[in-house]
Formats: C-alpha cells, structure tokens, sequence
C-alpha cells in the first residue's frame, strides 16, 4: 500500500509524519515547497514529492490514499478532492470547515462512481464527536435534537488559527429542521456535563452542523464550546468589520509572527473533553461524556488510523463521515479516549 501525507511541513503534517514512522509507517511527504518539505523527509528518511494542487492528479497515479494536511482547506480541498477523483485515489483531510464539510458531501456521487471514499474531517474535527453523536443516536433512536460540546486544551497550531481568523466574520451555524442556518455566535447557552464537571458553554459554528447531520439524521444540531456570554454581543456589532481585507490581513500577520503551536510538554500536559446529549419529542434524553488526549495528539492518531483502515479496504466508496466510514466505536480505538457510561433521563427528570 502506498500513501502519501501533503502538507507535511505543517504543523499537524509533522506530527502525523513523525507518529506514522514511529509506528512503522513509510509514507511519502508531500507538499508545494521542495525547500519545506525535504528537511523533514531526510529526517524521518522518507520520499517526499513537491507539487501545486494543479497538478496532483499525476503525483497522486500511484497513490492509495492520501491525507491531505495543507490548509486552508476552503482553498485546497476541493482541487486535492477532484485529483482523488481522477486518480482513483483515496481522500482523508483534518478539516473542521463547515463548507467544506457540505461541498465534499456533494461529491458522493462522484466518488461512488470513481470507487474511491472521501472523508474530511478525519481529526480532533471531528472524530471524537462525530463518533459521540452516533454513539448517542444508537441509545435514544428517534431523537430529535442533538447537542454537542467540547473543551480544547493547549493552545492553537498556525493553521487552525490561520482558519479561526478567516471565519472570524462569517457568524455562527446551527442545524435546524434538517437545514443549515446562520445564527449569532452564542445564540444559545446550557450547562455540558463533563467528566471533569458541568460548565457553562455557548453555541459556535462547528463541524458536526454538517457531519453529524450524515452520521444519525437528526433534524437540530447544536454545537458548543467555552464562550463567555459577551463575546456574543460583540459579534453583532463588529462582525462585518472582522470580514474586511484589512482586518483579515492585520489577523493572518499576528498568527504568523506569533502562533507556533503547542509543544510537547505543552500536548502531554493538556487533554480535550466532550460532552453530548441527544432528546427526543417525548422529552426523553441521552446523554454522554467522554475525555481525550491533546487535539493535536488526537488528530496525529485518528488520521493516521483512517489512511491504514482506508488501505485496508472494506468502506464503501463515496462521501463519508468517520462514524458512517468505520463505526461509531472508531473513537474507542483512539489511544488516551475515555467514555462514560451514558445517562439517560425522561421529562421532568
């Protein structure tokens, strides 16, 4: 089996290089810049290959599947998926982007008849909550709302700020009635009862909006994270001013000059929690904790098993989510993955 990893200069890209070779892994690294990508190829002793996304169709002939780490992916998805597509060659990308979420969904068709399987989404977004999701679908079928949340320890890598500040603008995402709406940022608030206990947590746009949706058909979908109530407030006032050329330009120079990612210590010494709940017209509910390693740790891992799962065949060729590709205990396998037990409750309870 041959597979490659692109972007493997970046951060994330580095981790799952280095986290593939210690596990036995040959894969070729892959990128736009020879100059980036040959150091860290020599290091780990491994072919590496340089090339722009116009012309990954030909570098990807002889690939099985590739991980594609080189974001922004609202830019390089869609031309890494249509090279797959000709190539015949397996996709897995570490996305969390809504949108893109919903474009590759909308190659599922293409994919089949290519006989090749498209999973973004294949790390911390959204693995571990994708995975949630469906665990919590299978308790309490019929739901008919389901919410989501997580903590995320030990600061941000270049790319996933680089992300942050292109959707600075762009307001929250909800699914409502099947379809995807654009709501305030911390549009609603509860309390996620997480192993470590409850905090107060408020809605974001994430990518179980989209992923989750696939993965157990639930209508409402809700996501969450640690936002203080104001930052709402704050984004309806200066949320069009976030989307401006200035302004992004001011945010993607503070990330480069300032953003390097959480070292080893500092991935050792944090972890990521989840937490969610699903409930159904009777007022029944389901809920569902769980804590893992590092994001960053946990991406390096969970991509690394997909590309090998992908290789190994047996998922059916289209456009996938990692539960609806390998099951919903897909996140039980994740080194350093903790689940509950899941607590069920009726109306009134």
């Amino acid at each position: 089996m041959t597979w490659m990893l692109y972007g493997a200069n970046g951060y994330t890209g580095q981790l799952i290089a280095e986290l593939a070779v210690a596990r036995g892994e040959r894969p070729i690294l892959a990128g736009r810049s020879v100059e980036k990508i040959a150091p860290l190829a020599t290091r780990l002793g491994l072919e590496h290959r340089s090339f722009g996304l116009d012309g990954a169709a030909e570098a990807l002939a002889d690939v099985d599947v590739v991980a594609h780490c080189a974001g922004p992916f609202s830019a390089t998805s869609a031309p890494m998926v249509s090279a797959c597509l000709a190539s015949r060659t397996h996709y897995v990308d570490i996305t969390g982007e809504i949108d893109v979420f919903e474009a590759v969904a909308k190659q599922d068709e293409a994919a089949k008849a290519a006989g090749v399987v498209l999973l973004p989404g294949a790390g911390f977004d959204v693995v571990p909550t994708d995975c949630l999701a469906a665990l919590l679908a299978a308790q309490l079928p019929g739901a008919t709302h389901l919410d989501l949340a997580f903590i995320a320890g030990g600061g941000l890598s270049p790319g996933t700020a680089r992300t942050s500040v292109e959707g600075t603008g762009g307001g929250g995402r909800a699914r409502v009635d099947g379809e995807l709406r654009t709501v305030p940022i911390s549009h609603r608030r509860r309390v996620a009862g997480f192993r470590s206990g409850p905090r107060d947590v408020g809605s974001i746009p994430w990518g179980d909006v989209s992923t989750a949706y696939r993965s157990t058909g639930i209508p409402n979908i809700t996501t969450f994270t640690l936002v203080p109530g104001f930052l709402g407030r704050l984004h309806s006032v200066f949320g069009p001013l976030l989307k401006t050329p200035a302004v992004q330009q001011v945010g993607r120079f503070v990330v480069d000059k300032f953003i390097t990612g959480p070292d080893e210590d500092k991935r050792r010494s944090s972890h990521s929690e989840f937490f969610g709940e699903v409930a159904d017209a009777e007022g029944n509910r389901v809920s569902l904790a769980m804590t893992g390693p590092n994001g960053y740790s946990l991406t390096a891992d969970s991509t690394l098993r997909a590309v090998l799962k992908l290789a190994d065949g047996g998922v059916p060729a289209g456009s996938h989510t990692p539960s609806s590709a390998f099951g919903a205990d897909f996140v039980r396998e994740l080194d350093g993955v903790v689940l509950g037990e899941p607590k069920k409750s009726a109306r009134g309870e």
